[in-house]
């Protein structure tokens, strides 16, 4: 186990003895990022910072910058733009030219307003607003003002430029048809990628497209039609258009809102419709339970007719059961007398039905 920490350690010393004066090694290395501490302050501007002097100016080559330098040699790449309206498609080419090698110190130039409006056209931000968007993108180590439309050999020797990154699209400008040419001739341009569907024309273009809407959202956030450059017809013009979308939103919501309700009644309806079926079924079903033709009714009219009958209808004696003599039904007898009264005469009557008892006593 000692002999395997020996001969590791003795392999680092051989390593380091034989690293050259860029920080190259006889062998092949794998190279290795250099990671960044945690910006907590913006990059400093080129004549703040100051590039010492001390050591001799010269390059390194793109293996050597490859492979990686030392710590205290980085690849100092140089990157420039006009930067306006600093949006991601210039952040990404920064974290592209950032990226390019292990060790790399981003310089970025900004062209101030003087350069740009010749060359170029009017910008939206002035060049301190470009100068201090720029410093604030985490990939920037070092900003340069007043940056040249053109670099020159004394510009990068003043910098100390190895490289220079741009996407790799010919850039005619100034009567030159690109001018990074001369740059990729002394093989020092280093290529990078465009970020497709943004740029600051096509932010200009959708604000141009849609001024309408901008200049009455700018109104309604309380900016004045002088500070808008608004005549005052456009300005009564955009106000009352900004009234009728409102009632337009209106209209739009209660629309939406009476949608909903006839949503939630037509849920309703349907909910309702769904029980008075099930409860008309449940009737139908105990309807015919009862009244059907073998519902409970008519076995009850049944039974109650049966019982009707047996009710009505006298029993009749067993033939077998023997009968009993009805005694005769007694006689009236006066009291105290065992005789029975005396009955009464019969009177005498004619031919004619006529009583002539009493003819006979006169």
């Amino acid at each position: 186990m000692d002999m395997q920490v020996a001969a590791k350690s003795n392999s680092r010393k051989r390593r380091k003895e034989d690293t050259g004066s860029n920080g190259t090694t006889d062998d092949d290395a794998i190279p290795v990022k250099i990671l960044r501490p945690t910006l907590s302050m913006p990059a400093p501007f080129a004549n703040e910072n100051g590039v010492t002097g001390d050591k001799p100016y010269k390059r390194v080559t793109f293996e050597e910058a490859k492979i990686g330098t030392p710590l205290d040699r980085p690849v100092r790449v140089y990157a420039d733009g006009i930067f306006d309206l600093f949006h991601s498609g210039h952040a990404r080419a920064l974290m592209q030219a950032k990226s390019l090698f292990p060790n790399t110190y981003l310089i970025v130039g900004v062209c101030n307003d003087d350069l740009t409006h010749q060359f170029k056209g009017f910008t939206v931000m002035n060049e301190a607003e470009r100068y201090d968007a720029v410093r604030h993108c985490r990939y920037v180590d070092e900003l340069v003002q007043n940056a040249p439309w053109s670099l020159s050999p004394e510009f990068l020797e003043m910098h100390r430029i190895d490289f220079v990154a741009h996407d790799d699209i010919p850039y005619s400008s100034a009567g030159s048809e690109d001018v990074y040419q001369h740059i990729k001739d002394a093989g020092m341009f280093a290529p990078t990628q465009r970020t497709e569907g943004i740029s600051t024309s096509d932010i200009i273009t959708r604000i141009v497209r849609d001024y309408d809407l901008y200049v009455r959202r700018n109104l309604q956030r309380g900016y004045t039609a002088k500070e808008l450059n608004v005549s005052f017809i456009n300005e009564k013009k955009y106000n009352l258009q900004e009234r009728v979308d409102k009632v337009k939103q209106k209209v739009k919501d209660v629309e939406e809102k009476s949608k909903e309700f006839v949503q939630k009644v037509e849920e309703k309806s349907i909910d309702l419709i769904q029980k008075w079926e099930e409860k008309s079924r449940e009737f139908i079903g105990n309807f015919l339970e009862m009244f059907g033709p073998d519902g409970a009714l008519k076995h009850i009219l049944k039974e109650g007719k049966g019982r009707v009958l047996q009710a009505i209808t006298p029993k009749q004696s067993p033939s077998s059961s023997p009968t009993r003599e009805r005694s005769p039904s007694p006689s009236f007898r006066w009291p105290f007398s065992k005789t029975s009264p005396p009955s009464s005469p019969k009177p005498d009557l004619d031919a004619t039905g006529y009583d002539t008892s009493d003819d006979d006593t006169e």
